[in-house]
């Protein structure tokens, strides 16, 4: 009885919490006129099993490499009206730092959003694979 087993290398996780950036996104006119603070979770599915056998930085992906891919999208030149598309452009960022990112997840938060209402902050979050 038993299937066969999976095929590929085993997939790991590496996780970026809490990553803020100020940045001029939205829809409003005030929102484009001052910038305002975000946040962003990273999820990256990484074949960890190298990295943690030699224990050597050249074995994994660099996750400060990654932090600065995503705070130089969402503090960057280029303005995004809607949220989904600056996580689009945040995940297509860190897709392009590294070829062994086998997919990347990536939850932003505008907070203190301009409403009538009192919200902390709201959000996206998508996945996009290679």
């Amino acid at each position: 009885m038993g299937g066969a087993a999976p095929s590929g290398p085993p997939a790991g996780r590496i996780e970026l919490r809490g990553l803020r950036a100020l940045g001029t996104h939205g829809v409003l006119a005030e929102e484009k006129r001052r910038a305002q603070p975000f946040e962003i979770d990273v999820d990256l599915v990484v074949d960890l099993g190298p990295a943690a056998a030699s224990d050597d930085l050249a074995d994994t992906v660099d996750y400060g490499a990654v932090a600065a891919a995503v705070a130089a999208v969402v503090g960057g030149a280029r303005p995004f009206e809607l949220l989904e598309a600056l996580a689009g452009a945040v995940a297509d960022g860190v897709l392009a730092t590294d070829p062994r990112i086998e997919a990347v997840t990536v939850a932003l938060r505008k907070l203190r959003p301009p409403l009538a209402v009192d919200l902390a902050g709201v959000g996206v979050r998508l996945t996009r694979g290679r």
